[in-house]
């Protein structure tokens, strides 16, 4: 089987800041600062997936699956660690790529065009997209007047026909009705059968079990599982069972206590890059400095 999906101990981390005037300063006295609060969503995870496999992620929510997918599809790059992707990736989540402001028709075509599609193809798409979503003249309106379902349902129409190598599907059919999660479902087989590999997100262990053959167990951050859709599902169960059989008490101190092991500090290195110092040295003027702390001081009266 030819490899499609390569993780080698990837991990993605994001700055904390207890406000946004905190970003500024950090830009200012980054060098004074030994060591930077990070929160830890996905860590040290190595995974294959090969062509035509069909894998689920489940997890609690917090548990690193929507980073892990923006990850797989290239929407947010990975702070440490390896990854390759073998073909064209696409995200379907809920309003992921749409752009508000746009009706239904130009989000089409913007779509398209960040496909790598020309106008030819584009036009010669649209009605099948159009036909799939199935949300009548709301496809003229601007998005930001859709409903959760109608947003799915477009972004789902345009992922599957710009004809990916690798879907990726974050909770996206959980918003629409039964019709169309029929619709989604009919269109997912047609991929797995033309051998193309699917990523599926889901809170719903029967819909991960009844199509998928493999599941990733995202847990806080790490991979506690990966294996046989059948054990994956079992294990997973049982400790959906056991953390519901606590009292509010002891979950919100479970919570708490996992999610404090995602945060690390990290030591910062004030070194400077070799050939930089004097570039740096000419690039921030103090007069630019000025500014930056000027802008920080009232952004911090503001906050």
């Amino acid at each position: 089987m030819l490899e499609k999906v390569i993780f080698e101990n990837v991990s993605k981390k994001f700055n904390m800041y207890s406000k946004q005037s905190d970003k500024l300063l950090d830009l200012v006295f980054a060098k004074k600062r030994q060591t930077k609060k990070q929160f830890c969503a996905v860590k040290d995870v190595s995974f294959k997936v090969y062509q035509g496999e069909t894998i689920g992620i489940i997890g609690l929510n917090g548990s690193g699956k929507s980073t892990l997918s923006n990850i797989l599809s290239q929407v947010i790059p990975q702070s440490e660690g390896r990854i390759e992707i073998y073909g064209e990736t696409s995200l379907i989540a809920i309003s992921a790529g749409l752009n508000a402001s746009l009706s239904g028709i130009e989000n089409i075509e913007l779509k398209c065009l960040m496909h790598g599609l020309n106008k030819q193809e584009i036009e010669k798409l649209k009605p099948a997209i159009m036909d799939f979503a199935d949300i009548g003249d709301f496809i003229y309106q601007p998005v930001k007047n859709y409903s959760s379902g109608m947003k799915s349902r477009l972004g789902f129409a345009i992922s599957v026909h710009t004809n990916p190598d690798v879907l990726v599907i974050d909770e996206a059919l959980s918003v629409g009705d039964s019709t169309f999660y029929e619709k989604c479902m009919a269109k997912m087989r047609e991929f797995k059968a033309e051998g193309k590999t699917i990523f599926f997100i889901s809170h719903s262990a029967s819909q991960v079990k009844n199509f998928c053959e493999r599941v990733i167990w995202m847990h806080y951050g790490h991979m506690k599982r990966m294996g046989d859709v059948n054990e994956v599902i079992k294990e997973y169960l049982a400790f959906i069972s056991w953390f519901n059989d606590l009292n509010a008490k002891e979950k919100k101190e479970y919570k708490q206590e996992m999610l404090n092991r995602q945060v690390e500090y990290t030591k910062i290195s004030n070194k400077p890059k070799r050939g930089n110092g004097l570039l740096l040295r000419n690039i921030v003027k103090p007069a630019g400095m000025l500014f930056v702390l000027l802008a920080s001081a009232v952004m911090l009266i503001l906050s």
